[in-house]
Order: C-alpha cells, then sequence, then structure tokens
C-alpha cells in the first residue's frame, strides 16, 4: 500500500508541468547528438552562466546580510553615492530592457554565429548575473552602520532573511527552473531539440498571488540584520523596481495569453493574498 502510494505520488510529480520541462531538458542534454562546436558551445555557455548566476547570488546574500556595509567598491565620497545610484539603476533598466521585442533581437545577437536565438535566455540569464554581481561587489560602503541585530532579534532576523530566500527560489521553481537559472538556452541547444518555454505559471505560489518572485525579493532586502544608510538606498530603490516592472510583465502576459491571463488575474491576487480559494485554472 504504502509503494503504491509513493508510485502515484512519484508519477503525479513526473506530470507536473514544472517538472516535465526539466526533465526534458535533461533527457536531451544527457544524450546529445554529435556535433562537437554545437556541443561545446552549449557546454561553455552553460558553465560561465551556472557560475556567474552561483557568484551573484552569493554577493547579493553576503552583501546584504552585512547591510552593503562590506564590498568592493572605493568610489571617494560624495561622488561614492552617485556611483551606488548608478549601480542600482543599471540593474532594472537593462533587466526590463533586455525583455523587449527589441532586447531579445539584441539578446540574440550577442552569441556570433547561428546559436544565438537559441542561446538568447542563457544569455539573459548571464547578463542578469553579471548586473547583480557588478551591483553588490562594486558597492562603495558609506562606514555609517545604524542598527545590528543582537541576541534573540538577530536568530529572528536570520531566520526571516533565509525564509524570504527560500520563498525566492522556490517562486523561481513554480515560474520554470529552467527559465530562471538560464538552463533552458545552452540545454536546449545541447540536446539539438525545439526551444519550448514553460507554460503561464499558475501553480504553486502562482496560485496565492501572481507575482511571487517580486514579492519574495522585495522580502529578502527588508529582512536584513544590520541597517545601513546602504541597505535603505538599496531596499527603497529595488523595492520600486519589484513594484512597476511586474506591471510591464502583465501586459506581455495579456498580450500573450489573452483571455486566459485575464482569467487567472481577476481570480489572483497581484501581491497580497486573500484568504479563501482561487481558480486560476
Amino acid at each position: 500500500m504504502r509503494k503504491r502510494k509513493l508510485g502515484i505520488l512519484l508519477e503525479t510529480w513526473r506530470e507536473d508541468p514544472r517538472v516535465e520541462g526539466l526533465e526534458r531538458l535533461l533527457r536531451a542534454a544527457l544524450s546529445p547528438p554529435p556535433g562537437r562546436g554545437r556541443i561545446a558551445t552549449a557546454l561553455a555557455m552553460g558553465v560561465i552562466t551556472h557560475l556567474s548566476f552561483a557568484a551573484a547570488v552569493l554577493a547579493m546574500i553576503v552583501a546584504m546580510f552585512f547591510g552593503l556595509s562590506k564590498s568592493l567598491g572605493q568610489v571617494p565620497h560624495p561622488w561614492s553615492w552617485v556611483a551606488n545610484v548608478a549601480l542600482i539603476v543599471q540593474f532594472p533598466l537593462l533587466h526590463s530592457l533586455l525583455l523587449t521585442k527589441r532586447g531579445m533581437r539584441l539578446l540574440s545577437r550577442m552569441i556570433p554565429g547561428s546559436h544565438g536565438m537559441t542561446l538568447a535566455t542563457s544569455t539573459y540569464a548571464l547578463t542578469a548575473s553579471a548586473q547583480l554581481l557588478m551591483l553588490f561587489a562594486l558597492w562603495t560602503p558609506s562606514g555609517v552602520v545604524w542598527w545590528r541585530a543582537e541576541g534573540w532579534i538577530f536568530g529572528v532576523s536570520c531566520a526571516a532573511y533565509g525564509a524570504s530566500w527560500l520563498l525566492l527560489l522556490k517562486a523561481s521553481f513554480d515560474a520554470g527552473a529552467e527559465v530562471q537559472s538560464g538552463a533552458l538556452g545552452w540545454m536546449t541547444l545541447l540536446g539539438k531539440i525545439k526551444l519550448r518555454f514553460p507554460d503561464m505559471p499558475t501553480r504553486g505560489l502562482f496560485r496565492v498571488i501572481r507575482q511571487p518572485i517580486y514579492v519574495a525579493f522585495a522580502l529578502t532586502l527588508w529582512t536584513v540584520p544590520v541597517w545601513t544608510p546602504d541597505q535603505l538606498l538599496m531596499a527603497v530603490g529595488l523595492t520600486a523596481y519589484c513594484l512597476v516592472a511586474p506591471l510591464l510583465k502583465e501586459r506581455r502576459f495579456a498580450a500573450r495569453y489573452g483571455a486566459r491571463f485575464a482569467r487567472y488575474r481577476a481570480n489572483t491576487p497581484y501581491v497580497l493574498p486573500r484568504i479563501g480559494r482561487h481558480d486560476t485554472q
């Protein structure tokens, strides 16, 4: 009986479109058709993309944990604030621009040769990782610390900070881990299969609110155990981005999915969950 239940659970899990897409990519990537140049290009892109992604996430986690009081930037005051604001602004501007039709064409040309379009999603993830790494690694600290959590408050703050990152990880999986991580492009090229994007996300956290990634990202900005003028500037700037960027995203979804997205939007809150059941199908 227990084995039967486990079998049903595994089958249900494998039929989940969030898992099915990853499994399809893995199967193709593990048995790639011949093509030495294509394989080398795909693997090189995969290594560079994921190393950059890991470095960017690690830099962000560590830098914000200390309230941006420790970083590598050394721009003299008062020009340091100008440089820091520029670092904040460059991320949402380029990140949003590259999601437009013109931006996607630019991404497809960033990799020379015939594989640029296939690798565009990986190129996008690589670019975003480079932007985040630059933002957090090159920030010039003010040297001012307003507040540092201690004792049990430190424990609570760390738990909230960790939970925010776990929430962001879950939201990214629900949205399509292959796209969020940059794996879709290079694994599609490696396996020489048709590029297939995840369907409109309505499962997991997307059943509760329409924008869980942006909400979770914003939470990481406000749950840190150290507060400085730097952290406040970062939190306000990127939270504003988290409120505006989803509006552009929903405009693209409305154009792509039409009435289906309209039904989903009518039944699912924007960023604040509500009590009760929602039919998002």
